[in-house]
């Protein structure tokens, strides 16, 4: 019986860079873009012999990228070796198969070792897939004549294959699709730790809850897992917003992850475990969403992607040289940061204490330009309960002003494009439109794609405006699940249903 799991990407609204230290907090919000994991055994039935067997069969399918990895796993150490050195491997992958096995292991009396052990020898096929969104076919949207519109987006077949161009001149075979930075490493390495883990029994997501000490292994491993494979221990909020949703986000303690840190010299993986699941996981979640009739939008200005990790670093470099007005930028980022999200909670508690005058307001509102709504709110008449949702809509704009405002000088101040001349112009225009409530570049900033805020039914006008910038708007939309137990394949038939979705309460 084949176990499918997925996990959403993200977009990270506020806390670029402040979120890499405590106790600074980030917005995430988890999209409708989602990975999945599915696992199956390679084989129905144990061979007689192979009760004797030290090392079992581990197969890794992409079939995205027309690829397929063949793995031995030690019986012993519960360690992975590639069985053909042409094999590229997938480091996320083969640390969420080496951590959740270790993890089930480390959980199970001996009775649920046996059962384990027979699940193993019977091997692992592994399946990963990614939804288009996570990838930028910009490119091959416009080689093909076809309007800068979701509705070219859509007529993609899902699941779409990724070719890699030819290897340049330093030797890279980079992807011919590059990604829209929703974060598809820490979705992935999410869905395939779920999948894996509950496949195993040992956690059970068809009845997941906010609180569920389940999903608390899920994120342990998976945290772990990312960590470890791509050589950091970073902030972990895209990890966390995989596996619980959207929240707000304060990141935990890296000395955490010591003794896994550890592990890659030798520590045994079953010490490892144990220690991890163990130790003091201190990040903190809280519950967050868009307020009601606000939307997420993503458009990709096809100005090309950004290295997170330079600029992260050139950040850390000028925090080193200049600590003094780094500290007094991220103070005001922190304060600007938190009014935005003040602004927010207000909207959500002010919709559900009178749900018709919100509802009212948010409607007169979306046709209007926010940078004369007020203004022209006064003129049309307005009582007080309406007047406070206008107020919150326009506190929540000047929040995003600041936020803006301050990630430019940061970015000039270490000498990276945090928000670059064509972004700001392109920002500036975004939030002059009708409807748009406010814009930005999510995380680290850069290049990729932008996000927007707009209110009511405004979503086309955006879309409309933006096709005319020579901006594609993406498909992605919130959504505040995160990993979820599928009914089955999402290649072979649509997913009408998950058995079981999380989202922080």
């Amino acid at each position: 019986m084949a176990v499918v799991a997925s996990a959403p990407g993200k977009v990270l609204m506020t806390g670029g860079y402040l979120v890499l230290e405590r106790p600074n907090a980030g917005i995430v919000l988890s999209t409708n873009a989602r990975f999945y994991a599915i696992v199956k055994p390679i084989c129905e039935e144990i061979k007689p012999d192979s009760w004797a067997w030290v090392w079992t069969d581990v197969k890794l399918t992409s079939p995205q990228l027309s690829r397929q990895s063949n793995y031995k796993l030690s019986l012993k150490n519960l360690t992975l070796q590639t069985v053909s050195s042409s094999d590229s491997g997938n480091p996320f992958v083969e640390h969420a198969v080496q951590y959740a096995v270790a993890a089930a292991h480390a959980k199970f009396d001996k009775n649920k070792k046996d059962e384990l052990h027979k699940l193993l020898l019977q091997g692992l096929d592994i399946t990963i897939i990614g939804c288009n969104d996570f990838y930028s076919y910009r490119n091959q949207i416009e080689a093909r004549g076809l309007p800068l519109a979701p509705e070219s987006l859509a007529a993609l077949p899902p699941f779409a294959s990724i070719t890699f161009n030819a290897e340049n001149s330093n030797g890279e075979c980079k992807p011919e699709v590059a990604k829209t930075g929703l974060g598809s490493s820490a979705a992935m390495t999410s869905a395939v730790v779920a999948a894996l883990l509950h496949y195993f029994g040992a956690v059970n997501l068809s009845h997941l809850s906010t609180d569920s000490s389940d999903l608390d292994v899920v994120h342990m491993i998976a945290q772990s897992a990312h960590c470890i494979a791509q050589g950091k221990v970073g902030s972990g909020f895209d990890v966390s917003s995989a596996v619980y949703g959207s929240q707000r986000y304060v990141r935990f303690s890296p000395d955490v992850l010591s003794s896994a840190q550890v592990a890659v010299k030798g520590m045994p993986l079953d010490d490892v475990i144990v220690d991890i699941l163990n130790g003091k996981w201190d990040h903190e979640r809280t519950k967050f969403s868009l307020p009601p009739l606000m939307s997420l939008l993503l458009g990709e200005p096809g100005t090309g992607g950004s290295s997170t990790p330079s600029m992260v670093g050139a950040v850390k470099k000028w925090q080193k040289s200049d600590p003094q007005n780094a500290r007094e930028t991220w103070t005001k980022l922190s304060e600007s940061n938190s009014t935005l999200e003040r602004q927010f909670n207000l909207l959500s508690k002010l919709a559900e204490e009178n749900w018709d005058v919100y509802k009212h307001t948010i409607d007169r509102c979306s046709p209007l330009k926010a940078d004369k709504l007020y203004k022209q709110w006064i003129e049309l008449g307005t009582d007080p309960r309406e007047e406070a949702v206008v107020k919150a809509l326009l506190g929540a704009r000047d929040a995003m002003l600041g936020i803006r405002n301050l990630m430019r000088l940061m970015g000039q101040a270490a000498g990276v494009p945090i928000e670059p001349e064509s972004q700001t112009q392109l920002l500036d225009a975004t939030m002059a439109m009708e409807g748009v409530l406010l814009a930005g570049v999510p995380g680290a900033g850069g290049f990729d794609a932008i996000f927007a805020i707009t209110l009511g039914d405004s979503n086309q006008n955006l879309v409309n405006a933006w096709s005319s910038h020579n901006v594609l708007a993406l498909l992605v939309r919130e959504d505040p699940r995160g990993v979820s137990l599928e009914a089955g394949d999402p290649r072979t038939a649509e997913i009408t249903s998950n058995v079981s979705s999380v989202r922080i309460e």
